[in-house]
């Protein structure tokens, strides 16, 4: 009965190919409140099951959680939307909350602010994403280009919002990762190499998101950039993040 539930969990903290449930039904919503409160709900439902049941999850649950981050970390490599980039990579993220209830021992509390640490930057993404398409109309890499040199306000964002998506240093992701490296990095090669190739995917799926949007030259792009009133309404949410993947690199150990 255990492992059942862990099956279930398996919905919202995804496990290929039950992960194909969140992403099907993020696609079918097209109101972005309604993907934002999805985003920010369907992993702590995933939590409240897997600490509900109270036994240690078996390792192949582990495993199984690391080969979902690195497929879907794969597939992002090759997405050119952005908000279908973001899906994914949620999707790849929180496939690692498995390691970090099986192998850091942490409280269901830490275990929130952990999802929540990876599920805001996405949003976030998400919001970033609107403001493109009211600009031009649809967030494709490769659909323009130059937009760091036009838009240098909402690209300094969107660099910093994917950087805390992918688990760079400072954000709450970074702070918990690193964490489960060095919890199993003497007990199981296997899966801290799992882990680092879950992580170096993201880092690469990360710089061609931002190549296919930023680089290149603005000559086609015109288009207001974002008000600074409204830029550092990010910075605000961004700081509050760095803030907590700081207190988080030790509250995890």
């Amino acid at each position: 009965m255990s492992e059942i539930l862990l099956i279930v969990a398996g919905l919202f903290l995804p496990l290929f190919p039950l992960s194909m449930v969140f992403n099907g039904l993020f696609n079918r919503l097209g109101n972005r409140s309604l993907r934002i409160a999805l985003l920010l709900v369907w992993p702590q439902i995933g939590l409240a099951i897997a600490y509900s049941v109270g036994i240690e999850i078996p390792i192949w649950i582990i495993c199984w959680a690391l080969l979902t981050a690195i497929l879907y970390g794969f597939r992002a490599l090759v997405l050119r939307e952005v908000s279908l980039w973001a899906s994914f990579m949620a999707t790849s993220v929180w496939a690692v909350l498995w390691l970090a209830i099986g192998v850091n021992d942490a409280s269901l509390s830490e275990l929130v602010f952990f999802a929540l640490g990876i599920s805001v930057p996405v949003v976030l993404l998400l919001l970033l994403s609107g403001e493109l398409e009211t600009r031009f109309g649809a967030a494709y890499t490769g659909l323009y280009n130059g937009l760091a040199q036009a838009l240098p306000r909402l690209c300094w964002l969107i660099v910093v919002v994917v950087l805390a998506i992918i688990a760079t240093p400072l954000f709450p992701a970074f702070s918990a990762l690193m964490t489960a490296m060095l919890n199993i990095a003497d007990d199981s090669f296997v899966l801290a190499l799992m882990l680092a190739v879950a992580w170096f995917i993201w880092g690469w799926a990360g710089a061609r998101l931002i190549q296919g949007l930023l680089i290149g030259s603005d000559s086609k792009v015109s288009a207001a950039d974002m008000s600074a009133g409204r830029a550092w309404s990010y910075v605000a949410v961004l700081a509050v993040l760095i803030i907590s993947g700081v207190s988080m690199l030790g509250g995890l150990a």
